[in-house]
């Protein structure tokens, strides 16, 4: 049943109109076990949800919306790989990526088989390169999941990083990103991976064909070696001369194939037991989202809340602020996830939608962001939830750095819900902003999975609430289409048919 079709959408907007009076001051002082309550624990992440616009009846209500929309049953459904993309009609099967090698039961036996024979294919290769001492510089071409995964993971496990070898990441069909990293690179030392499924997507496509064409220019032949391929196109790939290739699967979209040959720099970076380490993290996520009951479900409280401030709060947006500067493309990475999972205005027939789906996702890494936006979150005009991410132990012994980079975090959550009074009113803070805590004892591969799934997790949550398909991206499309028009537009100066604002913007750029 659709979200608002339920007796418990009903029950939540009334529910709503009462709560417009809600302090979370006042929340604390009349309940002393809210914190204990709303502390929940998942694997090698803790969450601290008691700063958060809720209260038992809010919680009652989003578990009992959760019920109603079959949310068990549609995760139960991705699980046994049941086609939920409904749309494409694909099963939905990341998960796949990272279970382990084991029996799985019926028709998920043969593409685990499968799964496990790339991933120690591949894992091989990875450790053939990291002992080859020739290549210094792994160059990674993609675009979209094919970049933004592997990037933040890269950055994010740089301490795990093998020593002598340096990762680049090119994505933008701007030519400045590219010429850019060659500039800095001999042919002899480089190895490049281009990432793209169908060996299509043009702006891979374009990149690739010109750092092949720089790659020969510094007098370099040997393409096979210093090239591969993460497609399934193994054809087009070879036209290139490209003759190592890992592909991937249609049940894998490109926002959630860092676990599969997408993940192939990230496997160089961290080596092959680094990789499996994601791998285990993010399994021990995926059964706990299977697992755990609804109220105990990290996960599942995560996506409902984002349900309950989108649609009753309406507070349109989310800031993610992690407070460790190697999650520093985090935020970026998941924009994607949510936004291109649920940015969509219709439900999974195709009938437009009278409610909000995804929040806009956007942040920087604190203590950055105390200094830039964090005085619009403390003061401005619109109320937006906060998710602080952070880490206990550090990899560095500057002990006294990382102390106050926790003191920061904290205190600004602290800040947030407490404010401050002042009759002035250029130093009053209103507080009661709510925000969220997430904390991981240490940054290291096998947690980094575990985060990385329990927000994928968390999007399928609110998707299904919602009654949409959280896996396809057809809005991606129409774009790229035109801009294949404009092109050609751009090459013979033609600008009949174009919109008047189009024909002037494309005479202008030409004259």
């Amino acid at each position: 049943m659709r979200c608002d079709q339920t007796a418990a959408w009903k029950a939540l907007q009334a529910h709503a109109d009462t709560f417009k009076s809600f302090d979370l001051r006042s929340a604390f002082a009349l309940d002393p076990e809210r914190v204990k309550r709303l502390i929940l624990a998942a694997p090698y992440i803790w969450a601290d949800l008691s700063k958060n616009h809720t209260d038992t009846a809010t919680e009652a209500l989003m578990q009992e919306l959760a019920r109603q929309t079959g949310l068990a049953a549609h995760r139960d459904a991705m699980f046994r790989g049941e086609p939920i993309n409904n749309t494409e009609g694909r099963a939905v099967m990341h998960w796949l990526l990272r279970q382990p090698e084991g029996k799985l039961p019926g028709a998920l036996a043969a593409p685990l088989q499968e799964v496990q024979g790339t991933l120690k294919a591949m894992l091989a290769y990875v450790e053939q390169i990291r002992a080859d001492v020739q290549i210094t510089d792994v160059v990674n071409i993609g675009i979209g999941g094919s970049d933004l995964g592997p990037q933040m993971a890269v950055l994010a496990l740089q301490d795990f990083v093998i020593p002598g070898k340096r990762f680049h990441f090119v994505s933008n069909v701007d030519g400045h990103e590219l010429a850019g990293v060659l500039k800095g690179l001999k042919a002899e030392n480089t190895l490049f991976l281009i990432a793209s499924k169908t060996f299509t997507t043009i702006e891979t496509m374009t990149n690739a064909r010109s750092a092949l064409a720089w790659f020969q220019a510094q007098g370099s032949q040997d393409v096979s070696r210093h090239f591969a391929a993460l497609t399934t196109n193994v054809a087009a790939a070879a036209q290139m001369g490209i003759i190592t290739t890992f592909g991937f699967w249609d049940w894998v979209g490109g926002r959630y194939s860092l676990w599969s040959a997408i993940g192939l720099p990230l496997a160089i970076a961290i080596g092959a037991q680094g990789f499996r380490d994601l791998l285990a993290g993010a399994h021990a996520m995926d059964q706990h989202f299977q697992s755990a009951p609804l109220e105990a479900n990290l996960p599942v409280r995560l996506g409902l809340l984002d349900v309950w401030y989108r649609n009753f709060m309406h507070y349109s947006s989310r800031s993610i602020a992690p407070y460790h500067s190697a999650l520093r493309r985090l935020p970026a990475y998941l924009q994607q996830l949510e936004m291109e999972s649920n940015g969509k205005r219709v439900d999974r027939n195709g009938h437009a939608l009278p409610y909000g789906t995804s929040p806009v996702l956007w942040g920087e890494p604190g203590t950055n962001g105390q200094h830039a936006y964090f005085q619009m979150l403390h003061q401005g005009t619109d109320v937006v939830p906060v998710e602080f991410i952070a880490v206990k132990k550090p990899t560095h012994n500057l002990a006294e750095h990382h102390e106050l980079l926790l003191a920061n975090a904290i205190a600004q959550a602290q800040a947030l819900m407490l404010g401050q009074a002042d009759e002035g009113g250029h130093k009053h803070f209103p507080g009661n902003r709510p925000s969220s805590f997430l904390l991981l004892d240490e940054l290291t591969p096998t947690s980094l999975g575990a985060l990385i799934a329990l927000q994928e997790h968390r999007v399928f949550v609110s998707g299904s609430v919602w009654g949409i398909n959280s896996f396809d991206q057809w809005g991606v499309e129409l774009g790229k289409v035109l801009a294949k028009d404009i092109h050609a537009r751009l090459l013979s100066g033609d600008t009949q048919g174009l919109d008047a604002s189009s024909a002037a913007l494309l005479q202008r750029v030409l004259g």
